[in-house]
């Protein structure tokens, strides 16, 4: 099973200084357990939430055909193979790191959903790495603007084919120019910190999954409208349809200063929603609409090769189960806007550095990291 995906650009404003990135690694792999059926259930229901949310996806719950039926939908892209031997060096500390990508496709069913032109091409909009602390009960999540100007290195994709290194490009070009394997590699040289896992969500089965989930439950401080990303909401609250969370995950122009960052804040809201609800929804008690959760979340995801089975997806969401919202810390990687071009953002790398070590060590990430960097003005516009 072997999958891949492709870019779009940014917008305005804010503070800053430019200055480094780059060092070491991370690891560990949860171990399954057998389960009683309902506990099973109701543990199926937190993995889809992780899953929608873009962190990981609903584990083991057929039987016979079932089983197999599940593992033949999920899409796998051999990271390791790809990459080789030139990575970050493989720390086994009882701590996880994870990629997280958000794929854009503009064609077929998703150009309808995403907007923009039908290219035939895929875009990363939305990247995240998941720092899961060692004990599995505490969670970072740094964001990586797409917009941002990084030195993409050179990198060998999934299919053999060699790409040449690029300098100064946005950061979701990695995702478009060689897919999945050099998306990772981008990110390792970025941080210096080995990913353990790969995992891609996809536009249409995003919005299918919460449309199962019977949609969630948000409150807007501000109305949002924004015609690119088909979404109208007033201030209130409101049980988001799996089309309205699409749009508002998307939505750039309709509110804060109409940049990636606005958006990013927004994505982050969401996510602590998503999981919120989720972990209170209880047990589901028909076995169809389980099964059918499960069909759509591992049809949603493109996993690397250590994650393409049930029983292995089963097992790593079982180490995650234990981390609630109010224990997921969500940052955004520091940067400030380019003085040159308003739609684009640097790196400030002695912060970012900040970031990249506290994960390398396990260790919280300072406050004094994301001091002074700039943001989109959405914070709070969800909760």
């Amino acid at each position: 099973m072997s999958a891949e995906s492709m870019p779009e650009p940014g917008t305005p404003e804010g503070p800053g200084t430019p200055e480094d990135s780059g060092s070491s690694a991370l690891r560990n792999r949860a171990k399954g357990r057998r389960r009683k059926p309902r506990s099973t259930r109701r543990k199926a229901l937190v993995i889809t939430a992780w899953a929608a949310a873009g962190v990981v996806v609903l584990g083991g719950t057929g039987l016979g055909f079932m089983y197999f039926k599940l593992n033949d939908n999920i899409k796998s892209v051999d990271i390791n193979q790809a990459l080789g031997t030139d990575r970050p060096l493989d720390v086994d500390n009882g701590s996880q790191d994870i990629l997280v990508l958000g794929s854009d496709t503009r064609s077929g069913g998703n150009k309808k959903l995403g907007g923009g032109v039908d290219d035939g091409s895929a875009r990363s909009d939305t990247a995240m790495i998941v720092h899961v602390y060692e004990g599995h009960k505490k969670a970072s999540v740094v964001s990586i603007p797409r917009d941002t100007l990084v030195d993409r290195p050179e990198c060998t994709d999934s299919k053999g084919v060699e790409h040449d290194a690029g300098s100064q490009v946005m950061f979701n070009s990695a995702y478009s120019t060689g897919g999945a394997a050099c998306a990772v590699k981008t990110v390792e040289s970025m941080t210096g910190i080995r990913m353990d896992h790969y995992i891609e969500v996809d536009f249409s089965g995003f919005q299918k999954l919460i449309d199962e989930l019977g949609g969630v439950k948000v409150t807007t401080t501000k109305s949002i409208r924004d015609e690119e990303s088909h979404l109208n909401l007033k201030a209130g609250t409101h049980q988001l349809t799996g089309k309205q969370a699409l749009g508002l995950v998307r939505t750039r122009h309709g509110v804060g200063d109409g940049s990636d960052l606005g958006r990013i804040q927004l994505q982050q809201a969401f996510i602590k929603a998503l999981v919120e609800q989720v972990k209170d929804i209880g047990v589901l008690t028909s076995p169809k609409k389980l099964f059918d959760l499960a069909d759509t979340a591992t049809k949603t995801v493109t996993t690397d090769t250590d994650l393409d089975t049930v029983k292995d997806l089963a097992s790593f969401a079982n180490g995650l189960k234990g981390i609630s919202p109010a224990n997921m810390n969500m940052v955004t990687m520091p940067v400030q806007y380019d003085p040159a071009d308003g739609n684009r953002v640097l790196v400030l790398k002695a912060k970012s550095q900040q970031v990249w070590d506290a994960l390398k060590n396990d260790r919280p990430i300072p406050k004094s990291a994301t001091k002074g960097a700039a943001t989109g003005a959405a914070k709070g516009v969800v909760s």
